[in-house]
């Protein structure tokens, strides 16, 4: 078997830097094509996954550059599981995560397990695309001076045993000492669409 030289090395690295291929990882299908066109008008080549199983089978014959995760799949399973196999995968993966149900809790997990942005819905392509070049802090970034109110409180707490129970909501209310329907009711009240 002939020994590669470092420069047919280099030369694969910058083919896989040109290429930008883009793994999105989403369980709303209409959603993920129409984000998967907007990134292909863009230049990137596009694999879809709508769970973990799936995205672990692209995995084997393909190493994406970046990545866009919705925090909740199908299954009620979370996508902090799909953050932590891509950056086991490829600790440089950029990996963006997008959700409709934003919390400091799962923010910090998301960027301890690898991603290198966390965004809330609705977030348009400009947005994605802009956090996979934003991987640095910053610390320029404006601070407020507003008091957490009671409900953001709330808010966090029932997130945090969201992530928890892995978004089972029997479970989460259990834990938090409520009814089901009374959680299901207050996640619909707060839920981005």
């Amino acid at each position: 078997m002939p020994i590669e030289d470092d420069n047919a090395a280099d030369e694969r690295d910058d083919e896989r830097d040109d290429e930008r291929l883009l793994l999105i990882i989403e369980d709303d299908d209409a959603f993920a094509r129409t984000l998967g066109r907007s990134f292909e008008r863009r230049g990137y080549q596009v694999l879809q996954a709508p769970g973990l199983e799936e995205a672990q089978e692209l995995l084997q014959e393909h190493s994406p550059n970046y990545a866009v995760v919705d925090l909740k799949l199908k299954g009620n399973s979370s996508g902090l599981a799909c953050v932590q196999m891509l950056h086991a995968h490829d600790p440089d993966m950029q990996i963006v995560v997008l959700t409709g149900f934003a919390s400091i809790g799962t923010a910090v997990e998301a960027i301890k397990l690898g991603a290198c942005q966390y965004l809330a819905k609705p977030s348009n392509t400009d947005d994605i695309e802009a956090a996979f070049g934003h991987v640095a802090g910053n610390t320029e970034l404006e601070l407020t001076n507003r008091s957490t109110s009671i409900k953001t409180l709330e808010w966090e707490r029932i997130h945090a045993v969201l992530a928890e129970t892995d978004f089972n909501i029997s479970e989460a209310a259990r834990r938090l000492g409520m009814h089901r329907r009374t959680l299901a009711r207050k996640l619909e009240k707060q839920r981005v669409k």
